[in-house]
């Protein structure tokens, strides 16, 4: 179900671009749409599969490492499960808002009190060599969802996500070459 908004709501989708002319966000059609389906399905079944292996064969597999490894396998573990807890708060308001349970300003409000935790910006140290692959794997898909939700979290309040450098240079070039094939100055 997708977000209806009122004639308020709306206005305020509306950006001035300058010389007159008016943006539509777009964000939060795009985070109504099915886009939000997948990635909340993506969310809940990492959440599941973390809790069956940290339960299960993680508790296995960390009597099995070494001291250092084993203290680190703790603390990304519990790292991990804190990060998967955020993102499934928001997610879990997301879908309210997308059913109609909770209007998008509620939803922002109790947003706001869900604090994400950092993504370490580097990963490793002694024992990290050590870890399971399958918490790495963990790992590595939390902090995927992670950048996702950031994403659709930005395009819901009407911002445009950062590119990356190198995206934009990309889409600069791409921009120059087809200026270049159609003659067009800039």
């Amino acid at each position: 179900m997708g977000v209806l908004l009122n004639r308020a709501e709306q206005e305020e989708r509306v950006a001035d671009i300058g010389d007159g002319k008016q943006a539509v966000a777009i964000g939060p059609r795009i985070v109504a749409s099915g886009g939000f389906e997948l990635l909340y399905r993506e969310g809940m079944t990492l959440i599941e599969e973390v809790a069956a292996y940290l339960d299960g064969d993680g508790r296995q597999d960390s009597k099995l490492l070494p001291r250092e490894a084993s203290f680190l396998y703790a603390t990304e573990s519990m790292r991990l499960t804190t990060r998967l807890m955020q993102l499934a708060s928001w997610l879990l308001l997301q879908r309210a808002v997308n059913e109609g349970e909770i209007t998008a300003e509620n939803a922002r409000s109790e947003k706001s009190k869900v604090k994400f935790s950092a993504t370490p910006s580097e990963r490793g140290g002694p024992g990290f060599d050590h870890l399971p692959p399958r918490l790495l794997e963990f790992i590595a898909k939390g902090d995927r969802l992670f950048d996702k939700v950031m994403q659709f979290d930005a395009l819901e309040r009407g911002k445009m996500p950062e590119l990356d450098v190198s995206v934009a240079n990309g889409i600069a070039d791409q921009l120059s070459r087809l200026k270049a094939a159609f003659g067009r100055p800039d």
